[in-house]
């Protein structure tokens, strides 16, 4: 796909969990510093899908018989961190900010997972 932007996406929502990781240990609840770094991977997320569709639409395809699998993970990343911020603003104890810990881990496995599935590759 993009492996500068999916480097860069996942290397931001590792050092997101990092951060919310030390606050959820040190008993914090998410503050609006966080909220600022969860907007700038959902930011890159969605800049990422915007990518990942514009390529399906010219015609690159993830390697196999894998698109509609590509697709699903495309759709999902964009998602995880808004969802993990909501349960955090429900949630104002430590165990928001592990949440949007968790959120953020999950959000960096899935790059690994999008750029295995679309081939390794990509420009």
């Amino acid at each position: 796909m993009f492996t500068p932007l999916t480097i860069g996406l996942g290397a931001a929502a590792l050092a997101l969990a990092l951060w919310c990781g030390i606050a959820a240990l040190r008993g914090e609840p998410t503050k609006d510093r966080h909220f600022v770094g969860m907007a700038v991977v959902t930011a890159l997320a969605v800049i990422q899908l915007a990518i990942g569709l514009f390529r399906l639409g010219a015609g690159d395809r993830p390697s196999g018989d894998t698109t509609a699998v590509f697709v699903s993970y495309l759709v999902t990343v964009p998602a995880c961190v808004p969802l993990v911020a909501i349960v955090s603003l429900g949630e104002r104890s430590r165990w928001g900010s592990a949440t949007v810990a968790a959120g953020a881990l999950v959000t960096a496995a899935l790059q690994l997972r999008l750029h295995e599935v679309w081939g390794g590759g990509g420009g």
